[in-house]
């Protein structure tokens, strides 16, 4: 038996176990995984300086705080999350139990990604905890170092539960012949497709989060100094390593020159006029893919540096003008520190231009108009649309992150890595009694018991408004006993107010003008509070 099939197997027995349904459990574990990277800050800003040249407090930035607010989100919301959700109800089941129940899929394989080897390993990591499975994390093995610190996770973890294999392509195509619940990958659209491919085998269902060429328009009459500035960071950290990074500028002729003028600017900003000896700057993760993006410049022209040096895996913050659609960089995703631009005859152009190619991961707008931005919003289809900024909507837990198409399928951040790890089970829980009311449903199907099922199956109850009028009801009952009477809502409760002239002001169901106050929290539930009027 391999080392892939015995990890599998021993993260299935454990979790056959039970142990990682009780919340209390996996709250521990989460805790733990936060303590790891804690504990192995040090370890971790090592590895990720051999492995992309960050450093300490990059690493810090866009590796470790986005992975903190995770799991804090997690532990915080996971009584919520994982509770029964109820929904409405039609009238043949208003007296029963019908509700959503999440529960654990099983096994998940979590295949990571060299750019971000932290943050987009170990976030699936916290779903897959937070909704009660077991998993297998496979780290890339292009980042090398990072995943050399990632086997010391089962120190932290259950190590029969939470296990961890590192190696290269044939580990993670042993592991891909295993039989998983769900498959977690990050990376490019090629190996995704083969993920894909080896889930089928299995009915698998699997989460890919890929890439794409994401476009980025700049419409002529925004701020072309601070559009340029935004993009230049989204496009210059990691060393254009990064899935969601402009992949390449649309813009009218007119104002070319300008973007690229801006773009300078920002680049000697932020990364000096040496950018390879500014620390602050990355280096590509290795000299195969130093050698792929090189390869990317040949036909087309370089406005803005173009320097390298292939000791060190370094290439210059570089951007290119007046490519064309058939331009060698135009062809696959640049995943580099290359930026082309491309002119187009406004927004309707640029919208077509981006429609004639795959859906990207995301899309960015740069302009003051709320009628181009909803143009683009309406006309274009993309993981995700950011106005006036790059990146920033990777930082919202509440922004469901994927794809669409060719850049993904699934999504992640917070409730949604939830749900995207759980099996959200339908719930339907009948008495063996009113057996009448079935009646319709049994043969002979006749005309009148048509009539009944068609009121009984289409009409849904919504049961928030019959307690609604419930507590008016009985509202009105207390007001014809004890008087006059006003009612309205107060923080989303019902309450009302009842004229008491006989009333002690000293009694606390009154308030100061003698004025009985009651809240309902609940059709059965009853609290007398004095609270002001509006």
């Amino acid at each position: 038996m391999s080392r892939e099939q015995q990890a599998v197997q021993q993260a299935r027995k454990a979790f056959l176990t039970g142990r990682s349904k009780p919340l209390d459990y996996r709250i521990k574990q989460l805790q733990n995984l936060k303590r790891f990277i804690k504990e192995k800050t040090t370890d971790i800003n090592n590895a990720m300086r051999n492995d992309l040249h960050k450093t300490a407090n990059a690493t810090q930035l866009f590796e470790i705080l986005g992975l903190e607010g995770e799991i804090n989100l997690a532990v915080s919301k996971l009584t919520e999350w994982a509770a029964p959700r109820p929904v409405n109800k039609n009238l043949l089941t208003i007296a029963d139990d019908v509700y959503i129940q999440p529960e654990p899929l099983g096994v998940v394989l979590i295949i990571g990604a060299w750019n971000y080897p932290i943050a987009v390993t170990l976030q699936p990591l916290v779903g897959a905890i937070a909704a009660g499975n077991a998993a297998v994390v496979k780290p890339s093995e292009v980042s090398s170092h990072t995943a050399k610190v990632m086997e010391l996770l089962p120190l932290y973890l259950d190590p029969e539960m939470y296990q961890v294999v590192t190696g290269g392509v044939p580990e993670t195509q042993e592991l891909l012949k295993q039989r998983f619940d769900h498959i977690f990958y990050t990376g490019n659209s090629t190996v995704g497709k083969l993920v894909m491919e080896a889930a089928a085998r299995h009915l698998t269902p699997v989460t890919l989060e890929l890439g794409g060429k994401s476009p980025c328009y700049i419409d002529k009459n925004c701020d072309i100094r601070i559009a340029c500035r935004r993009i230049t960071w989204g496009k210059y950290m990691n060393c254009g390593q990064t899935c969601i990074a402009p992949d390449y500028v649309l813009c009218e002729s007119s104002i070319q020159d300008k973007v690229i003028n801006e773009i300078q600017k920002c680049i000697q900003e932020f990364y000096t006029n040496d950018p390879k000896s500014f620390a602050d700057y990355g280096r590509i993760i290795n000299q195969r893919h130093f050698k792929r993006i090189m390869a990317l410049l040949e036909d087309s022209t370089v406005a803005i540096g173009g320097d390298s040096d292939e000791s060190e895996c370094y290439i210059a913050p570089t951007v290119l003008r007046d490519v064309t659609s058939g331009s060698k960089v135009m062809q696959e995703e640049i995943f580099g520190p290359i930026l082309p631009i491309i002119t187009v005859n406004g927004l309707n152009e640029a919208i077509q231009f981006i429609n004639e190619r795959e859906k990207p991961l995301a899309l960015y707008v740069f302009s003051p108009s709320k009628k181009v931005i909803k143009q683009m919003i309406s006309e274009t289809s993309s993981g995700a649309i950011v106005a006036n900024d790059c990146l920033v909507h990777f930082t919202i837990s509440d922004l469901p992150f994927g794809g669409i198409g060719n850049s993904g399928t699934g999504c992640y951040h917070g409730k949604y890595s939830f749900d995207q790890l759980s099996h959200l089970r339908s719930c339907l829980i009948k008495k063996l009694n009113m057996e009448g009311v079935n009646q319709m449903r049994y043969p002979p199907h006749t005309t009148k018991k048509l009539r009944w099922a068609r009121i009984l199956l289409l009409k849904q109850v919504n049961l928030a408004r019959w307690r609604q009028v419930a507590q008016v009801a009985m509202l009105a009952a207390l007001a014809a006993f004890v008087g006059q009477s006003r009612c309205f809502m107060v923080n989303g409760r019902m309450s009302c107010r009842f004229s008491r002239t006989d009333a002690p002001p000293s009694d606390e169901r009154y308030d100061k003008r003698g004025c009985l106050v009651l809240m309902f929290r609940d059709v059965t539930a009853l609290e007398l509070r004095s609270v002001p009027l509006f």
